[in-house]
């Protein structure tokens, strides 16, 4: 089942007398743009040291659920003149959540595939599934998560495991709090907005055989910075996206336009009070032509794009922008708006972002199972749905940072997330205080 079929009889809609939560902006405007090429999910994959228990696994990822009553939803059914989308809450799971595939060589390769084109039904409660991969390749077992991103995000699922984790092992665990950014934001400085102008698009390279995403999985060092730099590791990120993505499309014949990069900001708590769902916002950092010249010098562009970010991350802002807001006002049924969205989306996908960089930075939680160890690696990706294309995910664990490259492959293929990893490896060294 897709997570555009409406759900059986049996399913949501079926009882009056669960709680309802209409679908907030961010779920909606999802919801309305769901594609059947491009699955709209995130893949987390937490690789433990040794190996779990099965059982006692899902008895632990119940009890986190239980938890958090909002991550127990499904869609509920709806008539054509509905004004909402709406998620029935229910009061336990309608699927085993917790699967064990057969342990074999290739079996996180086969995993990760499945998180890339198999979406979570939103029909069912609730709308993620947790997978324990086992593969004589890797040491130990990995824990994948993947989740339909219409429903939840990267940090809420995350929150989740951390919770099951605490359950799993019986003891509680104090959360890392993360690198605090830095405080001396020159004053009366104001970011400079995003170029209005139609931004870059990453050039085509070769695309693959057949429709949907894939993905780059990879480990670099975390960038060095000097005590006291103005900058964050974040800003060092979005200067090496950006000039991976100016160098790829200079050697692509591309015209030379300024770009944008999406970023998350995510304001919520990381502890046991967080709230679940999709709780970031999007704000659009912008780089001119000469910002990513060929002759670039990187320290004042990281100082420029810190003066940009941290001003970006202090404006208030809706999740998605006000149009988006207006979208999703209840004026007209809620299918009638789903046409007009995605018309709308259509129409604006010349000026939608150049790409979209999530980081997630320090882990904030030990993700401590136990007699299976801590987390020694945690990786997260994002979609890459057109016309983006490609999305650049990080998280740090152990002093590495943990990258995946995902990308749509209607754009690029293998050989080309290879030379993309090997541009952006190669950016970001030139952004660590010893190459300054």
């Amino acid at each position: 089942m897709t997570a555009t079929q409406q759900p059986p009889s049996r399913g949501a809609g079926a009882s009056p007398h669960l709680p309802r939560v209409p679908f907030p902006v961010v779920d909606e405007v999802a919801r309305h743009c769901t594609h059947r090429a491009e699955p709209n999910t995130v893949h987390i994959e937490i690789h433990l040291p040794g190996r779990v228990d099965p059982a006692r696994l899902r008895s632990a990822f119940a009890r986190a659920l239980g938890h958090y009553p909002r991550a127990l939803m499904r869609e509920r059914s709806r008539g054509w003149f509905a004004r909402h989308y709406e998620w029935e809450l229910t009061a336990e799971p309608d699927v085993e959540v917790v699967t064990v595939p057969p342990g074999s060589a290739g079996a996180l390769g086969r995993a990760r595939e499945r998180a890339l084109t198999l979406a979570p039904p939103l029909t069912s409660s609730p709308p993620l599934r947790l997978e324990v991969v086992e593969d004589p390749d890797i040491r130990g077992c990995v824990l994948l998560f993947t989740i339909n991103h219409t429903a939840l995000d990267g940090p809420a699922c995350l929150r989740l495991a951390a919770t099951a984790a605490e359950i799993y092992s019986g003891r509680r665990t104090p959360i890392v709090p993360p690198p605090a950014r830095p405080a001396s934001a020159p004053p009366h400085r104001a970011a400079r907005a995003p170029v209005p102008a139609r931004p870059a698009r990453v050039a085509a390279g070769t695309p693959g055989p057949v429709p949907g995403n894939a993905m780059l999985v990879a480990e670099l060092p975390v960038p060095g910075r000097h005590s006291g730099a103005p900058y964050t590791v974040n800003d060092q990120l979005l200067v090496a996206t950006a000039l991976t993505v100016a160098d790829w499309n200079r050697s692509h014949g591309a015209p030379d336009r300024p770009l944008r990069i999406t970023m998350p900001v995510d304001d919520r708590s990381r502890g046991p009070e967080m709230p679940i769902g999709n709780g970031t916002r999007l704000v659009d950092v912008g780089f001119t032509t000469t910002d990513v010249d060929a002759g670039t010098d990187i320290a004042p562009l990281l100082r420029r794009t810190a003066e940009q970010t941290r001003a970006l991350k202090a404006q208030p802002r809706p999740q998605l922008g006000r149009a988006a807001s207006l979208l999703t006002t209840p004026w007209l049924p809620v299918a009638v708006r789903a046409g007009v969205t995605r018309g709308l989306r259509l129409l604006a996908a010349p000026w939608v972002s150049t790409t979209l960089l999530s980081n997630i930075g320090r882990i904030p939680y030990p993700l401590d199972f136990g007699g299976a160890g801590r987390a020694t690696a945690v990786w997260f990706s994002a979609p890459a749905r057109m016309p983006r294309g490609l999305t650049v995910t990080t998280a740090s664990t152990g002093g590495r940072l943990h990258l995946v490259l995902r990308w749509s492959r209607s754009l690029l293929g293998d050989d080309d997330g290879v030379r993309l990893h090997d541009l952006f490896a190669h950016h970001l060294a030139a952004t660590s205080s010893e190459a300054l």
